[in-house]
């Protein structure tokens, strides 16, 4: 249950972040531009002077040369890239290594229900599955990995639509992919956004599942780790 991280990679020093977006990058005294690949705040990560790795991107297309890929908090190395989730659950599924996710015939990336877009649909004869995943990043000093790290309507509004499914007769889940591996257990963020808190205190009551797992993050892959507990106050 791995992924290789591919391209040229280089180290470098977070200068500033200018938006959601773009960042300023110190790469071998050069100010660099880099695509930011996450749109969380990611305040604890994105420091003055702290060490990253972005990864060479040449193409005419792109308006930056470089992505930022990875920032080392400490002497642990977190992969911030928020796509990464999805293709490494979709890859778990189809290789059998999620616990109780084995039996399923079917796999598909971007499931819609409702009015929400899921990311990762199962099926067999007997059920349908609907998947949520959600990339983590923030580990507070007690270890407590948590999300999210800024307000999410959007997440939100899944949370309850996967309670919608439920009532429809669908397994449903929702998975949060810590991309890092210094955390022992997981909480929805309820200090940052007491509404997707309270949504998901809500699925979890009607059946809605919720799962967290670590990863292990070198410069050549990410690997998840093992499942931590989940806890829903």
């Amino acid at each position: 249950m791995k992924v290789e991280i591919k391209g040229k990679l280089f180290e470098g020093i977070f200068v500033e972040r200018i938006n959601r977006f773009i960042a300023h990058i110190l790469i071998e005294d050069e100010i660099k531009i880099a695509h930011v690949a996450n749109t969380g705040r990611m305040k604890e990560l994105l420091i003055d002077g702290a060490r990253v790795i972005v990864r060479k991107v040449d193409s005419p297309n792109r308006k930056t040369n470089y992505d930022l890929v990875m920032v080392y908090k400490n002497d642990i190395l977190v992969l911030i890239d928020s796509k990464m989730p999805n293709i490494l659950l979709e890859k778990a599924f189809r290789e059998g290594g999620i616990e109780n996710f084995s039996h399923y015939d079917y796999i598909k990336r971007e499931v819609n229900f409702g009015n929400s877009r899921f990311d990762i649909g199962l099926s067999n004869e007997h059920e349908n599955i609907l998947i949520e995943c959600k990339c983590v990043t923030l580990v507070k000093n007690n270890n407590l990995a948590t999300f999210p790290d800024a307000p999410t309507e959007r997440g939100r509004k899944h949370i309850l639509e996967l309670i919608k499914a439920k009532e429809k007769g669908y397994r449903a889940a929702v998975f949060f992919i810590i991309q890092r591996e210094d955390a022992v257990v997981f909480t929805p963020n309820r200090d940052m956004d007491k509404d997707f808190a309270r949504a998901v205190k809500m699925a979890y009551e009607e059946g809605v599942e919720f799962y967290a797992y670590i990863c292990s993050v070198t410069l050549n892959e990410i690997r998840i780790k093992k499942k931590i507990p989940v806890s829903i106050n």
